[in-house]
């Protein structure tokens, strides 16, 4: 390092950095772990556990002590020589086995912390999933990496704690939810000790009651503007509902309302009532489609500004250097955006990047939008993570949906036991009632639901409608039908809408569509399945590919949504060239088939969605079928867990078959050259979230065979030249595309 020289040697370092003078910072390693454990147990006050996660703190990093970190710190350049890798000092194991000396048995709950410090929460038991097991690595054979420290170095009074006296939370099925959120608070804390050290502190946001203001001034405003039409009535009344309801207790409530009920805004209205009634730290909106969370988080935004965080899970780099380490987000801002992929998964999660902001899940409202797109596989693992954080962490969940999902408290599908939520309340005084008073369409369904159309046909019709919404399930299906109708005109009045195009360009042409139909110009538009949660936009004509009976309620969402419409929307269900293939489209396909053949009723009766996921969930193979409850419960009592191997399993979408890149539209040039030359940052990654495409992996390496895309830092793939972009399309491969399915 050359820089430090005389009294400096002395000094035991946590970390270094260098400024832009070539002057070097030196944090020393006793402030680190006492601020550490300072934030730590702060952070971990919000669910009781604060002495546990102030001791963590503490021991985190005693491996430093040792002669051999600080003569590595000493010998490198720049603040990531902290961050554990190939070749560097192991610093995490000495502390996790200095708790299991003073502890025995319930020091394994604090070494599961400090081990995992760096390289992720580890599995008890050796697994396939890479990392050493815990057990190994408390082993008398790593006894050394802790003895070896000088018996000098460590102040007394931080190796001198007493054992935490506080008991874990939700016994034994919920230590690991427990031992999650204990490491976030230990994550996060030193994350942000370090980031202060090194980049300076963040700023700060404002509180619930200032954004309840806010909100209230922009409903009031909405309000006067709009016109006194009979849906914007009823709107107005589901408003009213969920701020009267804000006051109840706690917990887990629904919101049913059909679609095109406002359902977004009533929801957050609830959320902040509530959130100011029982002091709840955040608000949490979990959208299932990453294609559609640019739209939900833009409104929000333009009503709380800065104070709203887009956080979803692409462009999680696979590397870690030392800014991507900081960068991660934390959730420490009053209203966050997400996906059900960051919000679940980081609940199973093992890595430090996902589990950071969990300790900030506690105490808020977390508002899943869409709710029934919560995949049967992971159903059981999932309805036992909510009734935790609702009974154990002070969460309120509010299930918002037009088709809610049957997820009572104990129950059987198909003969398989399901241990549903505990008892959830309905926020709304007359779910029926406001069914009937919000019909709006007329959904027709082919009497032949085996036989197929052909797309030249769809598009025959199609383009005889001068204003018309076709939504289909397969991107691929998506492109077709767009070429077949621009080929009948010259294009201009038929658009394009799949996840194969950059959010920033999905939300131009939403831009454009909605303005187009307010103008009452000609608009033809083909999308993908993203167009059917959160997209308000109102066509008098919907055509829908055969898919699940919500699906088809979605679609019907978006057809005469205000009701000016003299009589009703039409909505036309058909059965396409090729159904979804395997998987929840196909499944939810197969439960429709079965329930409209024949069937001369009301296609969006809530007696008959009750029904379709009744037979949804019956129709799949388990409702926890890669056996995630048993990895995290079956020897909770002697506190082994396999945290990694529950996370390898735990994926609501495949990310090994799937590759993130970013593509060039618009004015991101510069973006881009800022990321390829400083490496991540917190702002410049929330803004190329916009500009990120998520392709199959067989496709993507033939991309990169090809020279289109290359990594422009580690685990960040960038595209080249300006061919594979297409400005209606979005990516351009030759290759056959897979279906969205649930992408999110």
């Amino acid at each position: 390092m050359g820089g430090m020289k005389g009294e400096q040697e002395n000094l035991t370092l946590a970390h270094v950095r260098q400024d832009d003078g070539g002057v070097w910072h030196e944090h020393l390693l006793d402030e680190h772990l006492r601020g550490v454990a300072v934030m730590a147990a702060d952070f971990a006050t919000d669910f009781e556990s604060a002495d546990w996660a102030h001791t963590a703190g503490l021991w985190h990093d005693l491996g430093k002590y040792s002669t051999e970190f600080q003569q590595y710190i000493r010998s490198v350049s720049g603040y990531d020589a902290h961050i554990e890798a190939p070749g560097r000092v192991d610093h995490s194991t000495a502390g996790a086995i200095h708790a299991v000396r003073q502890f025995g048995a319930h020091g394994r709950i604090l070494a599961y912390l400090i081990a995992g410090h760096h390289a992720g929460l580890p599995d008890w038991h050796s697994a396939e999933t890479g990392g050493k097991a815990l057990s190994i690595r408390l082993g008398a054979e790593q006894n050394h990496l802790l003895d070896r420290i000088p018996a000098q170095a460590i102040p007394p009074e931080i190796l001198a704690q007493t054992k935490p006296a506080t008991r874990l939370r939700g016994g034994a099925e919920g230590l690991h939810l427990w031992l999650r959120m204990l490491f976030s608070c230990l994550i996060d804390a030193d994350r942000l000790d370090t980031e202060t050290f090194t980049d300076g502190a963040r700023s700060s946001y404002g509180d619930i009651a200032d954004l309840v203001a806010d909100f209230d001034k922009y409903m009031a405003a909405f309000a006067a503007s709009a016109d006194n039409t009979p849906v914007n009535v009823i709107r107005a009344d589901i408003l009213r509902q969920c701020r009267d309801k804000a006051t109840l207790v706690p917990g887990l409530f629904s919101l049913t309302v059909p679609t095109g009920g406002g359902k977004t805004l009533s929801g957050m209205a609830f959320a902040l009532r509530h959130a100011i009634q029982h002091k709840k730290q955040r608000i949490i909106y979990v959208i299932p489609y990453t294609s559609i969370i640019e739209q939900t988080a833009g409104t929000f935004r333009g009503i709380f500004g800065n104070n709203v965080i887009e956080h979803h899970a692409n462009l999680d780099p696979d590397k870690e250097d030392a800014r991507s380490h900081l960068a991660t987000e934390n959730w420490d801002a009053p209203i966050i955006v997400t996906t059900n992929v960051q919000f679940f998964e980081s609940l199973f999660a093992a890595r430090t990047s996902r589990c950071r902001k969990l300790h900030n899940i506690v105490n808020s409202v977390v508002v899943l939008d869409e709710a029934q797109l919560l995949p049967p596989e992971f159903l059981q693992p999932i309805a036992n993570v909510m009734n935790q954080l609702a009974t154990h962490y002070g969460v309120t969940f509010v299930l918002s949906t037009a088709t809610q999902p049957a997820l009572g408290s104990f129950q059987s599908f198909g003969g398989q036991p399901f241990r549903g939520l505990d008892d959830v309340r309905e926020i709304m005084d007359d779910p029926d009632a406001l069914y009937q008073a919000l019909q709006r369409v007329e959904v027709s369904v082919p009497s032949d639901l085996q036989t197929p159309r052909d797309w030249q046909s769809i598009a025959d019709e199609l383009v005889k409608h001068p204003s018309v919404l076709c939504i289909v399930s397969r991107r691929d299906d998506a492109r077709e039908l767009h070429r077949l109708m621009t080929a009948k005109e010259d294009g201009k009045d038929t658009l394009h809408l799949s996840a194969l195009m950059c959010g920033e360009h999905r939300s131009k042409v939403i831009a454009d569509i909605k303005a187009r139909l307010k103008r009452n110009e000609p608009v033809r538009v083909i999308s993908t399945q993203l167009v059917e949660a959160g997209v308000d936009v109102d066509f008098p004509v919907v055509y829908r590919a055969l898919a699940g009976l919500d699906s088809i309620a979605q679609a019907a969402g978006r057809c005469n949504r205000e009701g000016k419409l003299d009589g009703l929307g039409r909505v036309v269900v058909f059965v396409p060239p090729k159904l979804a293939p395997p998987g929840p489209l196909l499944q939810a396909a197969q439960a429709s088939i079965s329930l409209l053949s024949g069937y001369k009723g009301d296609v969006l009766e809530r007696d008959l969605a009750k029904r379709f996921f009744e037979k949804y969930f019956s129709d799949a193979r388990s409702l926890d079928q890669y056996g995630i409850t048993d990895d995290l419960t079956r020897d909770a009592r002697d506190c082994q867990i396999q945290f990694r191997t529950a996370a390898e399993k735990f994926k609501l979408i495949d990310d090994t078959a799937y590759q993130t890149f970013l593509v060039r539209y618009g004015d991101n040039d510069a973006l881009l050259g800022k990321l390829e030359k400083e490496g991540p940052q917190r702002w410049l990654m929330r803004k190329l979230q916009r500009y990120s495409v998520n392709l199959p992996k067989y496709l993507f390496s033939q991309l990169g065979k090809q020279g289109d895309v290359r990594e422009i830092w580690p685990g960040i793939y960038a595209q080249v030249g300006n061919t594979l972009y297409d400005d209606t399309l979005g990516v351009v491969t030759d290759g056959n595309i897979a279906p969205d399915e649930l992408v999110v």
